[in-house]
């Protein structure tokens, strides 16, 4: 059995103090006892609508509630789709990654800047090439100076266990 879902605000009956602070459109603003708010938005055939609970006294608007949680529900879409998603794309390479491997993975990794996802450039040692550390460190900063064009070094090539990891943003 599904539960009911409980509403966000409190409406009419619900609200449950002695006086309000009445805000809305064709209201007169000010402070009244909750029967008079009450009766104020029955005579305008409205809801009250309890929106900051916490005020002292607590500030209720006269509105029609479907019509309020319909505009609200159309600014938190309007807000979610100006927020942008970060992708983060990742690159490979070993210590003794050759020539033609390194211009491949640097191709890859400038269209991911260009498409404007972040760059996580990782050089993983396997077994005793940890020795190699500093094989790994050159080769992460060879691409981030290749790539600077595209994109600038959000973090510097840093060891971690068996991997040495650089971020590269994209540059707008």
């Amino acid at each position: 059995m599904p539960k009911k879902q409980e509403p966000e605000h409190k409406i009419n009956g619900k609200i449950d103090v002695p006086e309000v602070r009445l805000v809305g459109d064709n209201v007169t603003q000010g402070i009244y006892p909750i029967e008079k708010a009450l009766s104020i938005a029955e005579d305008l055939e409205l809801d009250l609508v309890m929106i900051t609970e916490s005020a002292n006294p607590p500030v209720c608007r006269v509105v029609d509630y479907k019509k309020f949680l319909y505009e609200q529900k159309k600014k938190q879409k309007e807000l979610k789709s100006k927020q942008t998603k970060v992708v983060v794309k990742e690159i490979r390479f070993g210590p003794q990654t050759d020539e033609h491997d390194f211009e491949f993975k640097k191709k890859h990794a400038q269209k991911f800047l260009e498409e404007g996802s972040k760059l996580k450039a990782y050089v993983f040692f396997k077994g005793r090439s940890i020795v190699f550390k500093d094989q790994g460190q050159i080769l992460l900063l060879r691409l981030a100076q290749e790539l600077e064009e595209w994109g600038k070094v959000e973090q510097m090539p840093k060891l971690e266990g068996k991997r040495m990891i650089m971020m590269m943003s994209p540059k707008k």
